[in-house]
């Protein structure tokens, strides 16, 4: 029997109205990937569209949660102003801090959302309606501004080591967003403790051609939503070709591993819950297995010695 884990297909997306409480939004409709239905305990995780005109109810949640904008623009609403978020823009609403969601653009918007701890569905998803406030004019986020500082932005390009220049880190709030290369592999965080994020995280993966993560696991669950390009998944002892629109989802204890077969770089959107914690955050199988190999390897040492010295 293979680890807990979930491969769901774009082709196969359930898209449905926001349910209750959020059922009186207007022109809204989404995909729950992850929740409480399947093995997951502490991710919510889907994707979400409003028409142009649609509108969430102004609402708050007992868990984080976390926007990334896959295309169009929307307009997160909260006590502190209003942001208007387009293609490639993220953001971070905290527990309790109430908000709304709203499209004032002419085409329908599709995000990616992050919930942690997981929604209960026992509890009305842990989601309470509140009375509206005025609606804000919104303002574009800006990283080095305090007013939209759980906001930011990521392009394509920020994930190719040869672009990492000082003009391009000069408009970077933190060293956090610095790219992190390793293995044919690039990593870009975008949301986190740093962000003031306590309960996930959210962040950027690239994988270059022959790029790959031997297997491994962790002490936290993670999400997958394939952006660009395809590769091979490993979760347990099942393969998987995943691409653009596939979300696949590894528990607490799966081994997992990717590799980037292709010759083009394969992206994708990654979400951690609950945050890792300070130390042992990867648990390597070729690191085991190679200390396992060495033990037996002195352990039978240790055996033909003994018995050498009593013959």
């Amino acid at each position: 029997m293979n680890p807990a884990h979930l491969v769901c297909r774009a082709a196969d997306a359930v898209w449905q109205p926001a349910p209750a409480p959020l059922d009186s939004a207007v022109g809204y409709r989404g995909w729950s990937v992850v929740d409480s239905a399947g093995p997951a305990v502490h991710t919510g995780f889907g994707l979400a569209e409003l028409e142009p005109g649609g509108r969430l109810p102004w609402h708050v949640h007992s868990y984080e949660e976390s926007l990334y904008v896959l295309t169009g623009e929307v307009v997160v609403g909260t006590p502190d102003g209003a942001a208007l978020l387009t293609t490639g823009d993220y953001g971070w609403i905290p527990v309790a801090v109430p908000h709304t969601l709203r499209n004032e653009s002419g085409t329908t918007v599709r995000f990616a959302r992050m919930s942690a701890p997981q929604p209960r569905a026992t509890h009305g998803l842990d989601t309470l309606v509140v009375p509206p406030q005025p609606d804000a004019v919104p303002i574009r986020p800006d990283v080095r501004d305090p007013r939209t500082r759980r906001y930011g932005h990521i392009d394509p390009e920020n994930m190719n080591p040869a672009l990492q220049t000082q003009d391009r880190l000069a408009v970077s709030a933190s060293m956090r967003t610095a790219l992190l290369v390793y293995s044919g592999i690039s990593v870009k965080m975008m949301i986190d403790s740093d962000l003031g994020a306590v309960l996930s995280t959210m962040f950027m993966v690239q994988y270059e051609p022959g790029g790959f993560a031997s297997p491994h696991d962790h002490p936290f669950e993670e999400t997958y939503l394939i952006l660009e390009g395809h590769v091979e998944a490993t979760f347990g002892d099942a393969t998987y070709t995943l691409g653009p629109g596939d979300v696949a989802w590894a528990g607490v204890g799966c081994p997992h591993g990717f590799r980037n077969t292709g010759d083009v770089p394969v992206r994708w959107l990654e979400t951690q819950a609950p945050q890792p914690p300070s130390r042992y955050s990867y648990r390597f199988a070729r690191d085991w297995d190679y200390l396992r190999d060495r033990l037996a390897k002195e352990l039978a040492s240790t055996k033909w010695a003994s018995e050498g010295s009593m013959s």
